[in-house]
């Protein structure tokens, strides 16, 4: 929630909590209900999973995507920004739609444990989406792909897959980070002082645009997962209708409350800095998009992106507010804490509600 009372607070802190929050709330209990009366369903179940799914993991992995997009357009009227990524999205989805034979997640749903839309829902699978809503409450950096599509995997092997190639990512970006922030940090900081160009902020908007492209192409499938394989003209309009809705309300709010583990790094405001981050993490959701068309935990590599530039400013002294490598090692060290918790809560639901899983994980 927005600030949970420490422990021994008194009654009246947890009562202001409740009454911040009731609305949110609410609309938790509602939703669980509505899953419960739906899940046996399955042409509704499959559309009111979608629905929750379609927000909650926008808004989870917003920080990763439109994060930074935001965060160093602040000052920008927020109906812009919505319009600008949302014309991103229709024109991302309408093309794989064409390209991929009526499939809207680029191929991601044909891998292995996935090809097939599911028949039959679990009450769990349709209240997933509302886990992932409390974590984003909670400001915890989800993998929105371990969540949502582990507990529709036909085969155990599905998740070792997704595992091994977000672990990989994690690696990859942290290292990348390092790299390029020890090596090009000196000249970033001598060079991004003062107004930015114009030049930057085109450059910046173009980096996070094909960065969420780039996203949509990897984790459309974490929100399609729940519909069929091939969308009619219908179900295309009313997929792309909600989501973008969904981004609007995004939008308006000024990021979901995760929106924070952004703002907390270093310089991330400076739309120079922003775009820096964005060219690299699009650079590298791209070439893993290429590798192979099996589901990756995006958020892994933003959170690993993220720490190894964190770290690496603080060995050259250059982190914000004096922040030095004790400070950088406890702030990678609790985001890489939420990413293995949401992937805990994610095997949870998936053993409950999968008995492939299970089986899996248990054998």
């Amino acid at each position: 929630m927005s600030e949970i009372p420490e422990t021994g607070a008194d009654i009246s802190s947890w009562v202001q909590l409740f009454r911040r929050e009731r609305i949110f709330l609410t609309i938790l209990m509602i939703g669980f209900l509505v899953s419960a009366l739906t899940y046996q369903t399955p042409q509704v179940a499959m559309w009111v999973g979608f629905l929750f799914a379609g927000y909650s993991a926008v808004a989870n992995d917003s920080i990763q995507t439109i994060g930074t997009f935001i965060a160093s357009n602040g000052k920008r009227p927020w109906w812009v920004l919505w319009a600008y990524i949302a014309g991103i999205f229709i024109v991302t989805m309408i093309w794989s739609w064409i390209a991929y034979d009526g499939d809207v997640s680029f191929g991601r749903l044909g891998a292995k444990g996935f090809e097939t839309a599911p028949t039959s829902f679990e009450f769990l699978h349709v209240s997933a989406p509302l886990f992932l809503m409390i974590l984003t409450r909670l400001k915890m950096p989800v993998s929105t792909t371990f969540l949502l599509l582990s507990s529709f995997a036909s085969v155990g092997k599905g998740i070792s897959d997704m595992l091994i190639k977000s672990v990989v990512g994690y690696g990859i970006a942290f290292a990348c980070a390092i790299a390029v922030w020890l090596t090009l940090g000196p000249i970033m900081k001598r060079r991004f002082v003062g107004e930015a160009h114009p030049a930057w902020r085109v450059l910046q908007w173009f980096a996070s645009g094909s960065l969420w492209a780039a996203w949509l192409a990897q984790d459309a499938a974490n929100i399609a997962v729940y519909l069929p394989r091939q969308l009619n003209v219908v179900e295309l309009l009313v997929f792309i209708g909600a989501v973008v809705a969904g981004l609007g309300l995004l939008f308006w709010q000024g990021g979901e409350r995760i929106q924070q583990v952004v703002n907390e790094k270093s310089h991330v405001v400076d739309v120079r800095a922003a775009a820096v981050i964005d060219i690299i993490y699009g650079a590298i959701l791209w070439i893993f998009m290429k590798m192979s068309n099996v589901p990756m935990s995006t958020t892994w590599v933003f959170v690993g992106l993220l720490g190894g530039r964190e770290l690496a400013m603080a060995l050259r002294g250059a982190g914000e507010d004096g922040r030095g490598i004790k400070d950088a090692l406890k702030m990678m060290g609790r985001d890489l804490l939420y990413v293995i918790i949401g992937f805990t809560v994610a095997l949870i639901i998936a053993a409950a509600s999968n008995p492939v899983i299970k089986e899996a994980l248990f054998k």
